[in-house]
This record gives structure tokens, C-alpha cells and sequence, in this order.
């Protein structure tokens, strides 16, 4: 019995094996391609040589205070974020373009003419080139540089290194390097009031003629006292009210969108602000990870957005209150300064009124110089201490290596490469074969074209690269025994017959096995004549090796009798008649009568009467050959055509009323898997001499049958 055809749905393991088998060629074919495109495709991709630089960078702790204990650095992963997009920067790329002339020398290795700009350059950079990569939990930062020079390579990355070496200790420096100056240019000033306040007490000194008189002189007078504390105080507030100044307008001067850097650096030590941006770095963070798989609609990634604005405008805020509470401390300091002066200069009045009206004019002038000589010395001892701070070593970063010149390309990657052509080849290739065994509706296997059709099958033919021959092996006319055996089955014994090969469209094979088939006929005792009925595309007299003319178009068009038109003995018992060259012949139904008349002639001189038909499908040819014979016989090419197109075929020969003995299957490979491999293996196993010639090739190239018990039988 024949088993059922098993569906796309209903699909095993053991038919994707079978698919794999039966698409080998294919799969083969499309990873050998993809294999040689990429081994050509790397051979001529440019080799890029990497250059890798190593630094340690640690978070800044504040300002450096001499004789001051020093917290160790912690590893702060939202820290070492900022420093990866400061190493890709233009703040640092610019420098490294500038001082290595890598416009000149990048345009030179893309082939440009002239210097290319600096925003090219520096986007060429860090698309093409630049990686910056840190291993988790650590405060190692690599440097990869890929480069098509590998000396240029190794360049670079040293460049960038010290480039960002020297940026990041210029911040960590920046605002000593301010306070410094502004000490400098106040005690420049200083010494300038205490140049003209000496000057205007030996001008007193002189116009009283009390130069007798010590500068350093105490009295014991309160009111002298009294002054001389106010003035001390005086003397602290203006410092202190100097320091203020600095730090809001060193604040003020730093761009908005800077100051995070501030905050992050613990430059500020403000215990909310710091809180609000770890919260807006968190945020940020989940805002970047949502659009690497999300949509810009998505309500999660609008969510996340809106609260990393919320957050962000909280920060601003507090950044904005921080200046302000920076300013206010300084105009209050300044306002306490006003104040004691206004009290001074009050006192300074009354003691002018006192007594010692004559002297107070000189001590008052003593008195000034010798504060603001006092404020010089405290303006000198605080500028040398921050000298001294200054000078104290950064250690806020560390170069652990210098890059050198690679020697071998590390892209591209010839086994990585050749790896994923592999992969992607044989993925490619089991691709293909199933969406083409997907899409494929043709006749699967011999099941399925009984059922289809209600059709017995005849015979299988297998494919055959070289035509058979008389010296071919035994096994391959096996085949056309069959076919043959089951023919006369089909017909009424003892009686001639006339017979009919045809197929639905052009292409399947169908004149080489009808010759072969009627060869086997004659040579088994019976007598034959094959007629090639195909006018427009006639291939027997090719097979035969005989001429095409006269033949069957002259003899319908009654140009020539019928003995003139039989070529005999082509073969033993074969005789032949040939298409004919008769011009735009073709078979219609007027010359019905005359080749029913032919067959009628034929049946008392030939026991088999073949004809070789033009496909039926778009050809009215074989429908009226068809109405002639006796019996037809339909061929299907493995694989080749869809079963709508077989299936109409039938239809047009069972609509003649002309008995379709049965189906042929044509061209089926050895490897073809399903109920093939049993009819395939079988015709060498059982052919003379073929178990052991022919047995291990025909089991390999047939694998193992799906239904063992299928076999040729007639319905």
C-alpha cells in the first residue's frame, strides 16, 4: 500500500533530514559562494592595526590641603562614564588632530586631496578608529586606536593619553591656579596702599616736625585701643569678604551646562545637590538603555524621559540657589566690611575731637600703615600657602603604558570571518531549501501522485546525466522494463495498440524516454514504430540519427505515401517515422480523419504504435493526437512543474474521453529521499549484475525509503 503524503504541518525531524539530503547541492553551492565572497571580500579589506594605551584614573577629591590626611579613591562607575565621552571629546580630539597633523594624514590614507577638515577628521576619528573600553569594577581605562599605519596608530592613542593627562590635571589645578593669581594681583595691590600710606606719614611727619616721634608707639589711651581691635576686625572681614568675592565670581564665570562637572569633582559640597545628580545620572542612564529597544513613543521611554527633566530642572534650581547663596554671603560680608568702616571712620572722628587734637592726624596715618602692612603680611603668608599646596603632586591620573606599533592587523579577522561565513552560509543555504520546499507545489512523491491524480504509476525514471546507451549498465534500462511490463498490463493482450506519451509543459524529458522506452520494446521481441508527432519542436529524428524529412506532416498533407515516410529498422524490430519539414505545419483537426487512418494502416503491420506528442497545455497538437490513439500516458518531471498545471493536463485528456493508462515520473534523482529511493535502489540491486556493481552507490545516492512496502502498482 501506499502511504499518504505527509504535509508541510505535520513535518519531522527524519523530513528535515530528508530535505537537507535532497537540497544538498543547493546548500552546498550557496556556502561555497558565501565562503569565497567573504575569503575575497577580506583579502581585500584594509588591514587596520590596533594600538592599545592604558591609563588609571581615580575622582578628584577637592582642593589639596598641605598637612591635610587624604581619603583613598573609590570607584565610581557614573565618574568613569563622563571621562569616556571627555577621551572622545573635541576638547581632547582637537589637540590630538592639531599636534599630529592628522588632517594631512588621514586624507592621505582615503585618497583626498588637501587637507581634510577638522570635523571630519574628527568624526572619522571616533567612528573609524577610537574605542574606549574600561573593565567592570575597575578604574582602568583602555585606549584602542585602529589605524590602516600602525605607527600612526600608536601615535594617537600616546597622544590622546597625555593630551588627557595634562587636561585633567589643568582642571584638577584650575582653581588654585585663579585663587593664586587673584592673591597675586591683591597683594600687588597692597603693597601699593602701604607704598603710599608710608609716603603720607613722612609727609605728616615732616609738616608737624615730629619726626622724633616712633611709628610703633602703643598708648595706653582706651579710645586707642578700641581702634585698633576695630580695625583688626576690619582687617579679617575685608579678607574674608575677598575669599567670598572670589568664589562667587570663579562660580559665576563657569558656564550652566559645566557646573555638573563641579558637582561630580565634590567641588561643591552641597549633600542635596550631589543627591539630585545621582539621581539624574540614574536617570539618565535608564532614558539610554530604554531607546536602545524601544520606540521614541513607547509610554515607558516618555515616562523615563519626562523624570530625568523633572530631576534635571531640580538640579538647576539648586545649582541656581547655590549661586545665589554664594552671592549673598558675599555681599553680606561686604556689608559687614561697609558697616565697621562707617564705625571706625565714626571713631576715628571722635578721637579726633579729643584732646590730642594735634597728634591724632600722624597716629591716625601710623595707626593706617601699620594695618594694611599687617593685611600685606597676612595677604603674603596666605598666597605662600597656597604655593605650597599647589606644588603638592595630583595623582588623579596615571599612564600605565605607552602604545607601540602593532606588527600584525587585528581586522579584519581571517577566522572570525571564515567562522561566521560558514555559519551564516550553511544558515543561508537551509534557508533557502526550506522556503523552496515551502513554496514548492509540485508532486512530491509517488503517494502523492496517486492520490492526486487516482493514477497508477507506471514507471520511475531515474535521472541520468549521460543518454544510455548499449554499453550502459544493465541497470539503467531496468527502468524502462518496468515501464515497459506495466504497459502491457495496462493494454488488452494479444491485441496492437496505438499509444500516446505526452506531458503538461515542454522541457520534461518526455521524447528521450519514449526512445528509449520503444528501443527496450523492440529489443524484447515486439514490433515497434515510433512517430514524432511533434512538429514544432520535433527531437526524434535527432535521437534516431536519421533525417527529419519526409515524414508525418507529408504524409497527412498527402505529399507523399506511406512507405516513403516509414525510415525502416532505426533499431531491430523499430521502425520510424520522423516529424517532417512540411513549413507552418501544424496537427489540427482536419487531418483527424487522416491519422485515425494512419493507426488504422499501422495496427496490421506493428504491435505498438508510439507516439511522441507536444506538451498538451498551450498546444492544440496533442489534444487531437490524444482523440487518435488508443491509450495515453502521462509524464511528470521530478519536481518541475506545479500540480495545478499536471492536474489541468488530466483534465484536458480525460475531457477527450482517451483512457490514461497511467503516469511516468521522470528525471527523479538518486538522493531524491521519500518512496524514490525504494524503486531507484531496487532497479540496481535487482538488475543483472547490478547487487554488486551498483548497490552502494544506489544506496547512498537513494538513502533509506520512507515506506518500504511502497511499489509500482496499477490502479
Amino acid at each position: 500500500m501506499a502511504h499518504s503524503p505527509v504535509s508541510k504541518d505535520s513535518a519531522t525531524l527524519a523530513d528535515f533530514l530528508r530535505l537537507l539530503r535532497l537540497r544538498q547541492a543547493l546548500i552546498f553551492l550557496i556556502l561555497t559562494l558565501v565562503v569565497i565572497t567573504t575569503v575575497v571580500v577580506t583579502a581585500f579589506l584594509p588591514r587596520w592595526y590596533l594600538a592599545t594605551t592604558k591609563i588609571r584614573v581615580e575622582k578628584p577629591e577637592g582642593e589639596v590641603r598641605l598637612f591635610q590626611a587624604q581619603s583613598s579613591g573609590s570607584y565610581d562607575p557614573y565618574f568613569l562614564q563622563d571621562q569616556f565621552k571627555i577621551l572622545q571629546s573635541e576638547k581632547i580630539l582637537y589637540p590630538v588632530i592639531t599636534n599630529l597633523g592628522l588632517n594631512n594624514r588621514l586624507a592621505a590614507t582615503l585618497g583626498v586631496t588637501g587637507a581634510l577638515p577638522s570635523a571630519v577628521t574628527y568624526r572619522y576619528l571616533t567612528d573609524k578608529m577610537l574605542r574606549v573600553e574600561s573593565q567592570r569594577s575597575s578604574s582602568l581605562i583602555e585606549i584602542n586606536v585602529y589605524a590602516q599605519d600602525a605607527d600612526l596608530g600608536a601615535a594617537i592613542a600616546n597622544e590622546i593619553a597625555r593630551v588627557y593627562s595634562d587636561d585633567r590635571i589643568y582642571l584638577a589645578t584650575s582653581e588654585q591656579r585663579e585663587g593664586l593669581a587673584k592673591l597675586s594681583d591683591e597683594l600687588a595691590s597692597q603693597e601699593r596702599i602701604v607704598s603710599a600710606q608710608r609716603d603720607s606719614v613722612e609727609k605728616l611727619r615732616k609738616d608737624l616736625n615730629i619726626s622724633g616721634v616712633d611709628l610703633n608707639a602703643r598708648y595706653s589711651d582706651m579710645e586707642i585701643e578700641t581702634l585698633r581691635q576695630m580695625q583688626n576686625s576690619l582687617i579679617a572681614l575685608s579678607v574674608d569678604a575677598i575669599g567670598r568675592k572670589t568664589r562667587w565670581e570663579r562660580f559665576r564665570s563657569i558656564p550652566f551646562e559645566d557646573r555638573l562637572s563641579l558637582v561630580n569633582s565634590e567641588l561643591i559640597q552641597d549633600p542635596n545637590i550631589q543627591n539630585l545628580l545621582q539621581a539624574y545620572l540614574l536617570a539618565d542612564q535608564n532614558v539610554t538603555k530604554l531607546k536602545a529597544r524601544l520606540g521614541e513613543a513607547h509610554p515607558d521611554l516618555v515616562s523615563a524621559v519626562e523624570n530625568r527633566a523633572k530631576i534635571k530642572e531640580q538640579l538647576d534650581g539648586q545649582l541656581r540657589g547655590y549661586e545665589s547663596a554664594l552671592e549673598i554671603a558675599y555681599k553680606e560680608a561686604e556689608s559687614r566690611v561697609t558697616e565697621l568702616k562707617q564705625q571706625l571712620g565714626q571713631a576715628k572722628i571722635d578721637q579726633i575731637l579729643s584732646a590730642r587734637d594735634r597728634m591724632r592726624p600722624f597716629e591716625e596715618a601710623a595707626q593706617k600703615l601699620d594695618d594694611e602692612t599687617r593685611l600685606m603680611t597676612t595677604l603674603k603668608l596666605t598666597l605662600r600657602q597656597r604655593e605650597i599646596d599647589f606644588q603638592v603632586p595630583k595623582h588623579t591620573i596615571e599612564i600605565l603604558n605607552t602604545a607601540e606599533a602593532a606588527r600584525r592587523p587585528s581586522r579584519p579577522s581571517w577566522p572570525l570571518n571564515i567562522s561566521f561565513a560558514f555559519l551564516f552560509g550553511a544558515l543561508l543555504g537551509i534557508g533557502v531549501a526550506v522556503l523552496l520546499e515551502y513554496f514548492d507545489t509540485s508532486f512530491r512523491n509517488v503517494a502523492d501522485v496517486e492520490t492526486r491524480l487516482k493514477l497508477g504509476v507506471l514507471g520511475v525514471i531515474p535521472f541520468h546525466r549521460d543518454p544510455m546507451d548499449d554499453d550502459s549498465d544493465p541497470s539503467e534500462a531496468e527502468p524502462y522494463r518496468v515501464l515497459h511490463t506495466n504497459l502491457n498490463l495496462a493494454l488488452k493482450p494479444g491485441q496492437p495498440a496505438s499509444l500516446v506519451l505526452f506531458s503538461a509543459g515542454p522541457g520534461e524529458g518526455k521524447s528521450t524516454t519514449l526512445h528509449h522506452l520503444v528501443r527496450l520494446m523492440a529489443a524484447a521481441g515486439e514490433r515497434v514504430i515510433l512517430i514524432d508527432s511533434d512538429v514544432r519542436r520535433p527531437t526524434q529524428h535527432h535521437l534516431a540519427g536519421r533525417p527529419r524529412e519526409p515524414g508525418l506532416s507529408e504524409y497527412l498533407l498527402n505529399r507523399q505515401p506511406l512507405d516513403a515516410v516509414i525510415q525502416k529498422s532505426i533499431a531491430p524490430n523499430l521502425d520510424f517515422i520522423s516529424s517532417g519539414g512540411a513549413p507552418g505545419f501544424t496537427l489540427g483537426l482536419l487531418h483527424l480523419n487522416r491519422l485515425k487512418d494512419l493507426i488504422a494502416t499501422l495496427r496490421g503491420r506493428y504491435d505498438k504504435i508510439v507516439f511522441d506528442s507536444p506538451p498538451i497545455i498551450g498546444v492544440s497538437d496533442a489534444s487531437v493526437l490524444a482523440s487518435a490513439v488508443d491509450g495515453a500516458v502521462l509524464l511528470i518531471q521530478h519536481r518541475r512543474n506545479p500540480q495545478s498545471m499536471v492536474i489541468r493536463a488530466q483534465q484536458i485528456v480525460e475531457g477527450l474521453k482517451t483512457p490514461l493508462l497511467g503516469v511516468v515520473l521522470n528525471q527523479v534523482p538518486l538522493n531524491s529521499g521519500e518512496d524514490y529511493g525504494y524503486y531507484t535502489n531496487n532497479y540496481s540491486y535487482y538488475s543483472e549484475g547490478g547487487g554488486k556493481r551498483r548497490r552502494s552507490a544506489s544506496a547512498k545516492g537513494a538513502g533509506k525509503s520512507a515506506d518500504s512496502g511502497d511499489r509500482l502498482e496499477l490502479k
